[in-house]
């Protein structure tokens, strides 16, 4: 009679993940996952995931503290004729600070997009390299997928046709974004190469134009049309790319 297994948990899947467990748990859970091979692949799912999302943020994460922030603030004390020449030049400037403040706002416009581009990069790199489930629904079911998309989004979306660039719909899914829903949409070519469409909906305000976004080996174009945010991401040249972009706004767009 074989010995009984402790049962594995969620909490120490993750932790295996993380490698976080003591050797001998570690070596319960990979027995575990060799006998069921579900739960193994969700498992590796979960990894190319934390992989992904480190390849976007641990070089933000080792990026040196500017000396700038590590020195103390001096505490000063201005002269009462400097206060004076301080409040006439404040005045001079006021009708300048406008622009600042526009500047600002600017920021705080763009922002939102470069998490979009952030979001449809790591969406990719997590499901494009799947093989046998790289999408939710197949494109069998392409009509009931654009309508569950649409229902979930709160906005009709629209799988565009990029036959004519040679790159076949596979199907597509729902996934979770920082502000509101996400879908994805996957294609692909003769070659194997694939091309993701994210959509999202949410705070998406921001630059309407086509944008650049490089991450690795996987690049793309991202904009803004009406209360969408669009970013097509692959692994291919940056002009074929450009092309599947501008085919996707040509068929999106009204």
């Amino acid at each position: 009679m074989s010995e009984s297994r402790p049962s594995i948990n969620e909490a120490e899947l993750h932790a295996y993940v993380d490698n976080r467990l003591p050797p001998d748990r570690a070596a319960a859970v990979a027995a575990y996952l060799a006998e069921h091979p579900a739960e193994a692949e969700r498992v590796e799912a979960w990894r190319r995931q934390a992989e992904a999302l480190r390849a976007l943020y641990d070089p933000v994460l080792n990026e040196p503290v500017p000396t700038r922030l590590l020195q103390s603030p001096r505490p000063f004390r201005l002269a009462p004729w400097l206060t004076r020449a301080v409040a006439a030049v404040v005045l001079v400037l006021a009708g300048g600070v406008g622009g600042w403040l526009w500047r600002g706002h600017e920021d705080a416009m763009v922002r939102p997009t470069l998490t979009l581009a952030r979001e449809a990069t790591t969406a990719h790199l997590v499901y494009a390299p799947e093989v046998r489930h790289p999408v939710e629904v197949t494109v069998r079911e392409q009509a009931h997928l654009v309508a569950w998309l649409s229902k979930r989004l709160g906005k009709p979306v629209r799988a565009p046709n990029l036959g004519e660039a040679g790159f076949a719909l596979m199907g597509g899914r729902l996934l979770p974004a920082s502000e509101g829903l996400a879908c994805q949409f996957m294609y692909e070519n003769a070659q194997g190469q694939r091309v993701t469409l994210y959509i999202r909906s949410g705070n998406v305000g921001g630059p309407t134009a086509f944008r650049f976004v490089s991450e690795g080996k996987a690049q793309g174009f991202y904009w803004i049309d009406g209360p969408l945010g669009y970013a097509l991401i692959g692994e291919i040249e940056r002009d074929p790319l450009l092309t599947l972009a501008r085919l996707v706004y040509q068929q999106l767009s009204p």
